[in-house]
C-alpha cells in the first residue's frame, strides 16, 4: 500500500489541491504500473493448508454459534451487553490502531492512546501482532489483489475472507516482507513491547479477563462467559475479514472504477467505518477512511476525533474537498454525488435548466 507519510514543507497543501491525487498524473500511472508488474507468473498456485489453524477457526466458530444459543436460553443480560462493549472496544483497537494508526500513519497518538489502543487490540486478537498485521497491510495496499497481496480478492471470496490465513503465502509475499518500510513500527517501544510478549498478552486480554470479569463481578456462570467471549472473538474477526472480502467484491467505486474495493455501507457499519473501501484505497493516509457518512457508519472516526478533543490524537491527515471530486471525475464510476448541496426547489444553485426540465404536478397559480 502507499502508507502516509508525515505532512511536508509549507506549500504542499496548495499543491496538492491542484492535483487529482496525492501526486501527479505521472505519479499515479507509475504506481498502478508497478502493481501491474508484481502480478507475478500466471503458474498454479500451490495450496498448503495449515491444519493447526484450521482447527482452530473450526473449533472458534462452532463455540461461537453455542455462545449464541446461550445468549437465547440462559446468559445474563448484563454478559451480553459485556460483550457488545468487548466488540466495540476490540473492533476499535483494530481499526483506530492496527488500522489507521500503525498500518497509515494517518494521525499521531500520544503514548497513553498508543498503549491504550495496543491493549484493546491484543483483545482483538487478530491472529498476528501489531508489527505483522500492519506489514500485511502494507504490502495488501501497495499490491492490491497481486499474488504479492496477502488477501488477494482475485482468488475468490473465500479465500480473501479467511482462507488466506489456513494457507502458506504466495512466494511473491515473502518478496515483498523484505522490501515493505517498517522501520516507524520498529522504533514505536508499545508496538515492540507487545511483539516481545503477544502470547501472554492475548491470553490475558482476549480471553482470560472476558471471560473471568463476568463470573466475578455479577456470578455468571464460566460456560456462559467463556462462550460469549468466543462469540466476540470471532465476530469480530468477521467483520474485519468483510473488509477483505466483501468489500472488495460488492458495492460502488465512484472514487477509482479500475480497483476492486467498493463502497459497501454493510460492511462500513459491522466494521465501525472500514466499509467505505474505494475511497480508502485512493486515501489510505485519510483519518477518516472515508468522505461520506457520518458517525453511526464511522464509529472509528468519532473516536478519534474524541481523543483529539483532549490532545492525545494529532496530526489527523485529510483530504480536501476539490481533490476527491478532482479524482472522481477523472476515475470513478460516476456514482459520485458531487451535486451542488442544493436544499430544496427555492435553492438559489438550481440551475434554469434544471428548473426549465422540471415538471411541476397539478400547478395553480398561488
Amino acid at each position: 500500500m502507499n502508507t502516509a507519510g508525515e505532512m511536508g514543507a509549507p506549500g504542499d497543501e496548495d499543491i496538492a489541491a491542484n492535483t487529482m491525487m496525492e501526486t501527479d498524473l505521472n505519479s499515479v500511472d507509475k504506481n498502478k504500473q508497478d502493481r501491474d508488474d508484481n502480478m507475478s507468473s500466471i503458474e498454479p498456485v500451490k495450496i498448503d493448508i495449515l491444519w493447526g489453524i484450521v482447527l482452530f477457526f473450526v473449533v472458534g466458530h462452532l463455540s461461537a454459534i453455542y455462545g449464541l444459543y446461550l445468549a437465547f436460553t440462559s446468559t445474563k443480560l448484563l454478559t451480553i451487553l459485556f460483550g457488545l462493549s468487548s466488540w466495540i472496544l476490540s473492533g476499535l483497537g483494530v481499526t483506530a490502531g492496527l488500522h489507521r494508526l500503525w498500518s497509515h500513519k494517518s494521525y499521531k497518538a500520544k503514548w497513553p492512546l498508543r498503549f491504550i489502543l495496543m491493549l484493546m487490540s491484543t483483545m482483538a486478537f487478530e491472529v498476528n501482532h501489531i508489527y505483522e498485521w500492519c506489514m500485511d497491510h502494507r504490502i495488501h495496499h501497495k499490491y492490491t489483489d497481486t499474488n504479492s497481496d496477502p488477501h488477494n480478492a482475485k482468488r475468490g471470496f473465500f479465500f480473501s475472507h479467511v482462507g488466506w490465513l489456513v494457507v502458506r503465502r504466495h512466494p511473491d509475499y515473502y518478496d515483498k516482507c523484505l522490501k515493505i518500510d517498517m522501520s516507524d513500527l520498529k522504533k514505536d517501544s508499545i508496538v515492540m513491547f507487545q511483539k516481545t510478549f503477544y502470547v501472554p498478552l492475548l491470553l490475558l486480554f482476549c480471553f482470560f479477563l472476558p471471560t473471568i470479569i463476568p463470573v466475578y463481578f455479577w456470578n455468571e456462570t464460566y460456560v456462559n462467559a467463556f462462550f460469549t467471549t468466543m462469540l466476540r472473538y470471532i465476530f469480530t474477526l468477521n467483520m474485519t475479514w468483510l473488509v477483505n472480502s466483501a468489500a472488495h467484491i460488492w458495492g460502488q467505486r465512484p472514487y477509482d472504477a479500475s480497483i476492486n474495493p467498493s463502497e459497501n455501507l454493510s460492511v462500513s457499519l459491522g466494521a465501525l467505518g472500514e466499509g467505505w473501501h474505494n475511497y480508502h484505497h485512493v486515501f489510505p493516509w485519510d483519518y477518516k477512511a472515508a468522505e461520506l457518512g457520518n458517525y453511526r457508519a464511522n464509529l472509528t472516526t468519532a473516536f478519534i476525533d474524541f481523543f483529539s478533543l483532549i490532545g492525545w490524537a494529532y496530526d489527523m491527515k485529510t483530504v480536501s474537498n476539490d481533490m476527491i471530486l478532482k479524482r472522481a471525475n477523472r476515475t470513478g464510476d460516476g456514482s459520485h454525488p458531487n451535486g451542488d448541496g442544493i436544499w430544496g426547489w427555492d435553492d438559489s444553485n438550481i440551475s434554469i435548466e434544471d428548473r426549465n426540465l422540471t415538471t411541476v404536478v397539478n400547478k395553480k397559480d398561488d
